[in-house]
């Protein structure tokens, strides 16, 4: 046996262990945060929340404009203080109230003189916007609780501004419970379904001018104005739903483009001689009201008038007693009148001047009009949009709101005075911010993310200064590290003219320049819309899990997209899909001449009006595009509603060539590539319509292309296990063919 020289070994042993030593000092960190990295599970990003931001919510700022309340997760309602940011008391718990049945609320809202609470649980969903529900109202001094009304389920329940009665809508009719009375009265008798609608707007209405109330009280509480549908010449759209031996069916009021509208009128009632008085909206009655609203006077009431090509609006002011009008202002455009929202106009409380919304000069701006409807001031102005108007503090004559100022990209909060002046921008973060004000201007809950960071809600005083994070989402940001989730990056693709196309690209953390990688693109496109923002996303979990499999995820916002003003906005005026297909095209081909992109291996994606995007690129892109998803598309305008296509396009009879020469069921001999078509077989909005009379198209040009068809779904397609196997048929068929 061979004999061991004991220190030279030991000396061995010593500098092997210290060579190890230093090798784990200097990788091992790194080779273990490696093998702790999760990735990311399909299941994780359709059926959980497990990427999604914690939210606050139902936030509401006090009279004394020196506290808030918020609902928490157990839907009490917690009283903060703003100047600290913590709790000083609960005016609301669930458990106060289980023996009505209540277990949950889902909405609150106080009287104006803050003594009682309004509660709303039980919801159940009629159209985007509306629902049904079961309301209370809890008296926050006594704590005792009562329903608003035995006899059903209503919608809308509104206190007066007084705090001793409430509207709501049932079964088409308006009512008024008087809350110490008990006394329930019928404000309206003519409501009936699928005719007429009394303080509720119709399908449509609710769909595109996006709201749901049809009725507003007077300052005074003494009357209330209302709209009313009279729906009985639309045409019905029916959707079978497969739930029994016999399906049944949901029927409902639907206007195509080009066929006929609801025709809306304007009541007021008065309390005191229970008389309903019409308004005078003039003789037109093929038209469209989208707003009604209260001026600071008790007897004038504000209806916006938009004729029905939307290039048109008026501002008229009626008297409330006798419902004579006048016009205010008028304004029009040669494409279409934008945001036509609450915010469109604000009347100030001097009864002298209101604020208006406007891109006259071709960026939406704020403008500060007199009564008699002449120009004072253009309040903001430059190549920039202003996104919200956030508030008004009118004692101090100081506006809030939010703009692109910085960036397209970018929302930041500006205060600035009344006459132009002053200006100063509150918020220091880049990125996106959203703020919600104090009664009195003091305070502001600041809502801010960007790209790559999840929400942070902060607490900061009337001048921008920090008081308190109330919600940073640590959790969720350490997640998202464990997860490998990748870094999202905007770039900007040169397109026609010098003008060049905002973009996000999301590369696998391990990108290798060397590497030939395949293009997922993602595309919405739709006039209006803004998908390239500087905020965060929790709807990219599945795009960071196709590029954890080895794809680049890309969106480009194409021509007649939002936040770069009217001419890039309007460009697509009559011709939409046109210039947004030849911008999606053009910057697909950008990214085949990058040389880590395999050009060979494009796909994209979109839904709504994504989807009718993605079905053009692979017909009219045909040669570029290997692959393409399409969820509930739109695939001829001729099938879609009045309010939206008219908007852009005008009606058929008058614009068949913009209609026709851009819809994808007219080239659906041209398509080439995998193809998978998907739709919810009850969605109300984007019609399975669309879906089959492409789909029919196809197979009479002898295309290939996979189908998904979801029972009883709708435009979102979701519910129970629904969204899992919707994704993972949509991962399988890009993983297989892409």
């Amino acid at each position: 046996m061979q004999s061991i020289n004991l220190p030279n070994t030991l000396i061995m042993i010593k500098y092997f262990c210290s060579a190890f030593l230093i090798f784990f000092l200097v990788f091992g960190n790194t080779l273990f945060a490696q093998q702790s990295l999760k990735t990311i599970q399909l299941e994780d990003v359709t059926g959980s929340r497990k990427f999604a931001p914690k939210s606050i919510h139902g936030i509401r700022s006090m009279n004394d404009g020196e506290h808030y309340t918020m609902l928490d997760r157990e839907s009490n309602v917690i009283k903060y203080k703003y100047s600290s940011g913590l709790p000083v008391d609960t005016l609301f718990a669930v458990k106060w109230v289980k023996n009505f049945g209540i277990t949950y609320i889902s909405e609150y809202e106080f009287s104006d003189n803050e003594t009682r609470l309004m509660i709303t649980t039980n919801e159940e969903s009629i159209y985007r916007h509306s629902f049904t529900a079961d309301y209370f109202v809890f008296d926050v001094k006594t704590k005792t609780c009562q329903k608003v009304s035995g006899i059903g389920k209503q919608q809308l329940a509104t206190f007066s501004p007084i705090g001793d009665k409430i509207a709501f809508v049932r079964n088409n009719n308006l009512f008024v419970v008087d809350l110490i009375s008990g006394k329930e009265t019928q404000i309206t008798i003519d409501g009936k379904h699928n005719e007429i609608i009394n303080g509720a707007p119709d399908w449509v209405y609710e769909e595109e001018f996006g709201f749901s109330k049809g009725f507003e009280w007077s300052p005074n509480g003494k009357k209330l104005a209302y709209m009313r549908f009279d729906e009985s010449r639309v045409k019905m759209f029916t959707i079978p739903v497969y739930d029994d031996l016999y399906p049944t069916i949901n029927t409902y009021k639907y206007p195509k483009a080009g066929e006929e509208n609801s025709i809306v009128t304007i009541h007021v009632y008065d309390f005191a001689s229970a008389k309903n008085t019409s308004m005078d909206i003039g003789k037109e009655t093929d038209q469209y009201i989208p707003r009604i609203k209260w001026t600071n006077d008790k007897d004038k009431l504000c209806i916006l008038r938009l004729n029905r090509l939307q290039n048109k609006i008026d501002v008229l002011i009626n008297d409330a007693s006798s419902g004579e009008s006048s016009i205010l202002y008028t304004e029009t455009n040669k494409y279409y009148i934008s945001e036509v929202k609450d915010s469109y106009i604000t009347f100030l409380k001097d009864k002298k001047r209101f604020v208006l919304f406007s891109e006259i000069d071709g960026f939406m701006h704020l403008y500060l009009y007199s009564m008699d409807g002449k120009l004072i001031k253009q309040i903001t102005k430059g190549n920039f949009e202003i996104a919200d108007l956030l508030g008004i503090d009118q004692t101090e004559g100081t506006i809030y709101y939010t703009s692109t100022e910085s960036s397209p990209l970018e929302r930041d909060v500006y205060s600035i005075k009344l006459d132009g002046s002053r200006k100063t921008k509150l918020s220091t973060k880049s990125g996106t911010n959203k703020a919600e004000f104090s009664t009195k201007f003091n305070y502001y809950i600041n809502h801010w993310s960007d790209a790559n960071t999840p929400s942070n809600y902060t607490l900061h005083d009337s001048k921008g200064k920090l008081i308190r994070i109330l919600e940073d989402n640590a959790e969720l940001k350490t997640r998202l590290r464990e997860n490998n989730f990748a870094t999202k990056t905007f770039i900007k693709i040169p397109s026609e003219n010098g003008l060049e196309l905002n973009g996000y690209v999301i590369k696998p953390v391990d990108f290798d320049p060397s590497k030939k990688y395949p293009l997922f693109m993602f595309v919405y496109g739709g006039p209006e819309s803004q998908n390239v923002k500087n905020e965060f996303s929790s709807g990219d979990g599945w795009f960071q899990y196709l590029v954890q499999q080895g794809y680049i995820v890309a969106c480009v916002d194409n021509r007649g997209t939002n936040a770069r003003g009217e001419t890039f906005k309007k460009c697509t005026y009559l011709q939409l899909g046109k210039l947004e297909t030849e911008d999606q095209i053009i910057s697909a081909r950008y990214f085949a001449s990058q040389p880590y992109i395999d050009g060979s291996r494009i796909g994209i994606f979109g839904w709504s009006y994504g989807g009718y995007m993605s079905s053009l690129c692979l017909t009219k892109g045909a040669d570029l595009f290997k692959l393409g998803i399409a969820v509930a598309p739109v695939t001829n305008w001729r099938f879609y509603d009045s309010v939206y296509t008219e908007r852009f396009m005008r009606t058929p009879q008058e614009n068949a060539s913009g209609y026709d020469d851009n819809s994808p069921i007219n080239f659906a001999d041209k398509m080439k590539g995998k193809f998978l078509l998907i739709h919810g077989s009850a969605d109300d909005n984007v019609h399975l319509q669309n879906t089959m009379m492409f789909a029919e198209k196809l197979i009479q040009a002898n295309k290939k292309f996979e189908m998904a068809i979801y029972p009883n779904k709708n435009h979102g397609i979701y519910g129970g296990n629904t969204r899992l196997h919707l994704y993972k048929k949509m991962t399988d068929f890009v993983l297989e063919n892409l």
